[in-house]
């Protein structure tokens, strides 16, 4: 029998594969920005997004525990699927369309999301938020990252 933590975890998976949709020239494009001085700990930030990505289908998995198949957990998983799609998305998209702008928007929705998602879920389960926590403290950071850049690539965010 496939568990529901096996569901969640392969969705999670596969969204977060679609950040593998760039294409080499774009990479080049991004490469070229200029950086915060203090954002020293880029080469980490794919681990932090694992972990991040870990800890928000752990989060699920607890909710749709609380109450498997009912409309509230099946609105629930649809809401932590938006909020990874458009965390996912920020960095193609960002890429492909070569606007920093883009990437500030897509942070700034899921700053909003990750906020509503956990107050909707504090009623079912405190564990579940706290398993938000890392996304709720990283999203704002990588957003104000995004925003700074644009400010240092004003040409790149049209």
């Amino acid at each position: 029998m496939v568990e529901s933590w096996m569901i969640i975890g392969g969705i999670t998976f596969l969204v977060a594969l679609g950040a593998a949709w760039i294409r080499p020239r774009d990479t080049v494009w991004a490469v070229e920005l200029q950086r915060p001085l203090w954002l020293f700990f880029e080469p980490l930030i794919p681990v932090i997004w694992t972990f991040v990505f870990s800890c928000g289908a752990a989060s699920a998995y607890l909710v749709w525990e609380k109450n498997p198949g009912s409309l509230q957990m099946w609105l629930l998983m649809a809401l932590y699927l938006l909020l990874e799609v458009i965390t996912v998305a920020y960095i193609p998209l960002t890429l492909r369309l070569r606007n920093i702008k883009v990437g500030v928007v897509l942070g700034g929705i899921g700053v909003v999301l990750g906020v509503f998602l956990a107050s909707s879920i504090l009623s079912i389960s405190g564990l579940a938020v706290l398993l938000l926590l890392p996304y709720l403290i990283w999203s704002p950071i990588g957003t104000y990252a995004t925003l700074e850049m644009m400010r240092l690539n004003p040409e790149a965010a049209h």
